[in-house]
């Protein structure tokens, strides 16, 4: 019942996303969805801190409640955010 509810949400764009920015790369990552605010802060630490062992520099992360079109955008790389790729890190549905 609970993952109806969160596939209700996230096709609204109601649900929770942890958004991560590195300026090491250039990329902005979407982590989610979750069904609360809550549950997106007690996972965040899980991702910034892949995000650190892979190298990034200068992270910040803000949750949003919202619906990404890309789970991943790479500045960097030379992608637009309607081009980004998606990636995923430990915990990230796809």
């Amino acid at each position: 019942m609970q993952d109806l509810l969160l596939n209700l949400l996230n096709l609204f764009g109601f649900a929770w996303w942890v958004e991560v920015i590195t300026d090491t790369p250039t990329c902005t990552y979407y982590f989610g969805p979750f069904l609360s605010a809550k549950a997106a802060t007690a996972a965040k630490s899980g991702y910034v801190e892949d995000l650190e062992q892979e190298g990034a520099q200068g992270i910040k992360v803000t949750l949003k409640r919202f619906k990404p079109s890309r789970l991943t955008v790479a500045d960097d790389l030379g992608e637009k955010p309607s081009q980004g790729a998606a990636r995923s890190l430990r915990g990230q549905l796809q």
